[in-house]
């Protein structure tokens, strides 16, 4: 799994809509079963993140969206409204990448260690890891999902969400970003000309490329 562990996505905002997702659309219920929300309690309201089912009893997620008592819910489409589908389970164990730093984008994934494994269902399924070094190529169009995302006419959804972005090459992110891109840890993907990315408020879902995981999104 160490190889994932560097493998980052930039989403590049359009202007002046940054941090919302623009161009998606809900997708079917349940058809995306490796979708994983996690949930951690704060004092005025829990914190959200998206997540990615990558064995039974592991999720992929963003390093800062650690924190204590996380509970992971698969099996969710709306998530305020319960169904039979819901697995709850709380995450025991969590190991952030070694050179993760509170606030930066480098390295910033974890690995969450659920206290029991899910139960494989329709509704709840893992996500296939990439083999060896593969990985997507410039040009080509990935897929982001989460919840918390605004839909048409500026209304925050909390159903699933999914938008399609394309790989760029890594000038385009460097052009932009300067010092805060590494091309090592980090994917660009998005379009600047385009009025679509994701959104700040659910950060940790998994970025996929035919089914296959090619890693963590970091809304701009």
């Amino acid at each position: 799994m160490q190889p994932l562990l560097l493998l980052l996505a930039f989403l590049l905002p359009p202007e002046p809509a940054i941090g919302v997702i623009i161009g998606g659309h809900e997708v079917r219920p349940h058809s995306h079963p490796y979708m994983a929300l996690i949930q951690v309690p704060m004092k005025k309201m829990a914190k959200t993140c998206g997540s990615v089912l990558v064995e039974l009893d592991v999720v992929l997620t963003a390093a800062h969206c650690w924190g204590r008592s996380i509970r992971v819910t698969l099996g969710a489409h709306d998530i305020l409204n319960q169904e039979w589908t819901w697995q709850v389970i709380p995450a025991k164990g969590a190991i952030c990448h070694p050179d993760y730093i509170p606030n930066e984008y480098f390295s910033d994934i974890m690995i969450l260690k659920l206290e029991r494994k899910a139960k494989l269902t329709a509704a709840v399924w893992s996500l296939i890891l990439p083999r060896g070094t593969a990985q997507v190529r410039p040009r080509e169009v990935c897929r982001v999902a989460g919840w918390r995302l605004m839909a048409l006419k500026g209304i925050i959804s909390n159903t699933l969400w999914e938008v399609e972005l394309t790989v760029q090459q890594d000038q385009v992110c460097e052009s932009c970003l300067h010092d805060h891109y590494n091309s090592t840890t980090l994917l660009c993907v998005g379009d600047l000309k385009e009025r679509k990315t994701s959104s700040e408020g659910d950060t940790g879902r998994p970025l996929s490329y035919k089914n296959v995981i090619q890693g963590i999104a970091l809304g701009g």
